[in-house]
């Protein structure tokens, strides 16, 4: 086994293992942890990128990812209230002028991501 691929299984692990405690911690984002893990595992292991494309909870988040088909409508727009919700929580809570402009730069551009990103038709949603 190679150091590099070494590494990845053990970053894929490491981030799926903090996605996961991100389930039950708030502000600790999930989804994005457990889309680094795949991605690690899809260029170091075959097996464990099998296993989470299997996996109960996990797969359909690395399959819709991972596919060509888009996000859902209402799964985009939740994601962007409960972003711009945290991030006004916050800003209001930390009352610093460079966290605000911070946050609003970070949001921004998650937001033009977000909306940039193709939507699944709506037959083709589960």
């Amino acid at each position: 086994m190679t150091g590099k691929r070494l590494a990845l299984i053990i970053l894929g692990w490491v981030s799926l293992i903090t996605g996961i405690i991100g389930i039950f911690l708030p502000l600790l984002p999930t989804t994005p942890l457990v889309l680094l893990a795949a991605w690690c595992f899809s260029k170091s292991s075959e097996r464990f990128h099998a296993w989470l494309l299997n996996h109960k909870y996990f797969g359909p988040i690395v399959s819709d990812w991972q596919s060509d088909q888009g996000i859902p409508r209402k799964a985009r727009n939740r994601a962007l209230l409960f972003m711009w919700a945290g991030m006004c929580l916050s800003m209001f809570i930390v009352w610093r002028f460079w966290a605000t402009v911070g946050l609003c730069v970070i949001g921004l551009a998650v937001s033009i991501h977000l909306l940039r990103m193709p939507l699944r038709n709506e037959e083709t949603e589960r």
